[in-house]
């Protein structure tokens, strides 16, 4: 149990950045799409939600610049667009201002304070930049407002997970899984709280749940090769380690899961 516990920290998966957190389907984010939303403004030029979809798929084809203008347009055009805030927070985020991401998700929250996505975002900034508490009570704020987005509970859970309370983090995760089954990351985290709670089973399915959702987990694989040198099957958790040094070359867990097995 202890090589599990020690790499807890290492291998939950923490993945937060705008490409995950921007409420918009992925596919608006192709040429295409963007293409047909740019009809759609030309149509539409005062229609500040136009200026906010297109702003969004701009921000999920990693086109952050165009995803401002677009913002600063839907802002212009409607001063009260608390949604529009929101995402430009985002995407400032993604460039690594937080003060802006700050001050934007602040004033979403001005506008309308029942803004759970916003909570939630700033809550994901929080986390981020080690600020767990604050991270923590922003989550609450969306929790208890009836949040339905599973982000919430499963990053919520992950600061339960850091402090050791594994139990509150299983609720978590349980929940965020409830709202969102085939969401690969809350599996691998709550396998990673029943294994800290010594449920090597549940661990177990869980992970390889992740595995099934999403087979380019380095995290996850990391996860399955401990419980299998765990059990003593070195040769599975071998190849548990090379797939998740092949995924990510640079991640230390799974090289040093190989530096054990080999060993």
């Amino acid at each position: 149990m202890a090589i599990a516990v020690s790499a807890l920290a290492l291998t939950a998966c923490q993945a937060t950045n705008p490409e995950n957190v921007i409420s918009i389907d992925r596919a608006q984010g192709a040429e295409g799409n963007i293409a047909s939303l740019t009809q759609v403004i030309a149509n539409n030029p005062n229609d500040a939600e136009a200026y906010n979809v297109r702003g969004s798929a701009y921000g999920r084809a990693g086109e952050f610049q165009d995803a401002l203008k677009d913002f600063n347009t839907a802002i212009r055009l409607n001063p009260n667009f608390y949604q529009a805030y929101a995402n430009r927070a985002l995407i400032y985020r993604g460039m690594g201002d937080l003060a802006a991401a700050s001050n934007d998700y602040n004033k979403a929250l001005q506008i309308n304070p029942r803004y759970d996505v916003a909570y939630i975002g700033r809550g994901n900034m929080y986390r981020e930049a080690g600020q767990a508490n604050n991270a923590f009570n922003d989550y609450n704020r969306a929790i208890n407002l009836d949040t339905t987005d599973p982000r919430a509970y499963n990053n919520r859970g992950l600061i339960y997970q850091k402090r050791g309370q594994h139990k509150q983090a299983i609720e978590d995760f349980s929940k965020s899984i409830s709202l969102s089954p085939s969401a690969p990351l809350p599996y691998n985290n709550r396998g990673l709280s029943y294994l800290a709670l010594g449920d090597q089973e549940n661990a177990f399915t869980d992970i390889n749940k992740a595995l099934q959702l999403d087979k380019n987990i380095a995290e996850a694989w990391v996860n399955q090769g401990l419980i299998y040198e765990q059990r003593g099957e070195t040769g599975k958790a071998r190849n548990a380690y090379a797939r998740a040094a092949q995924l990510d070359p640079k991640y230390q867990p799974a090289k040093d899961g190989l530096a054990r097995v080999r060993g």
